[in-house]
């Protein structure tokens, strides 16, 4: 199951969202065959990454989370547009621990503006790291509890609660966050027990009461093809293609969000320039 429950409560000064992106974490472990650690690392960035491509407005909106990891560490990157398809990896990571290093938020609003914003990772929680982006590159107030619950392969469940303070917020919101996300323990756990909906239900309840519950669908879903690939390689040129293929046997591109491998031989590569 994967869902997006957002809605406004304070009074309008917080912006709530419950995410339970179970299916969206399963489908990714799947795809890359990681290590349990590793796919609840991952798992945790797609929940993060499935909030902010919530929170886009534009048609053409989309966002990205890269992380470069220190070292002995890995990286991963995950990305979504404004229908909720979302996609991501990780590399390198030793027992999907992202340690060190730097955490880079790009979000484009469809209209070639997009803003870019950066933080050092200051621990090995995917939530503490983005609390900490929103503190220092958007400066917006923001509490996220996130997480995701393996059995070896079996993703059980995989989930979050992002709380954001909006403009003008009085200081009984700031203090309902803060006192909202210690109430909160371990989210994935909540998630398996109760589902996205009972998680907004138990903790938040009496405040969305008679209020409007926004609600979407996250799922993983890579935007490459056969056809994308072709037309990139098409401007390297034939001659070089050719080049490559004698030397390698084929031209192969290998995508990293969906671990698919398009390759082209020479008749390929002649059809692509006819």
């Amino acid at each position: 199951m994967n869902r997006l429950f957002k809605t406004l409560i304070c009074n309008k000064q917080v912006s709530l969202t419950v995410a339970e992106t179970t299916g969206l974490v399963q489908r990714a472990r799947d795809i890359h065959g990681l290590d349990a650690a590793a796919a609840k690392t991952l798992g945790e960035l797609l929940t993060c990454g499935a909030y902010m491509a919530g929170c886009l407005k534009s048609e053409k909106g989309a966002v990205s989370i890269t992380i470069k990891a220190g070292e002995n560490s890995g990286s991963a990157s995950v990305s979504g547009d404004v229908n909720l398809h979302m996609r991501g990896y990780i590399d390198g990571s030793a027992g999907g621990k992202l340690a060190g290093g730097f955490m880079t938020v790009v979000k484009d609003d469809g209209f070639f503006r997009p803003f870019t914003g950066a933080c050092e990772l200051i621990s090995d929680d995917v939530s503490h790291n983005l609390e900490h982006y929103f503190e220092i590159s958007e400066q917006i107030p923001t509490k996220v509890r996130v997480g995701a619950k393996f059995e070896g392969e079996k993703c059980l469940a995989a989930g979050g609660v992002v709380m954001q303070l909006l403009p003008g917020h009085s200081e009984e919101a700031a203090a309902y966050i803060d006192a909202k996300a210690e109430e909160i323990g371990d989210i994935a756990e909540d998630i398996l027990k109760l589902g996205g909906e009972g998680v907004l239900k138990r903790y938040f309840g009496k405040d969305t009461e008679g209020s409007h519950v926004y609600i979407t669908r996250p799922e993983y879903k890579c935007n490459c093809s056969r056809e994308k690939i072709a037309a990139i390689l098409h401007t390297m040129g034939k001659e070089e293609l050719k080049k490559i293929a004698e030397e390698q046997g084929e031209v192969s591109v290998h995508c990293h969000y969906c671990n698919t491998d398009y390759k082209f031989g020479a008749e390929d590569i002649e059809k692509l320039f006819k």
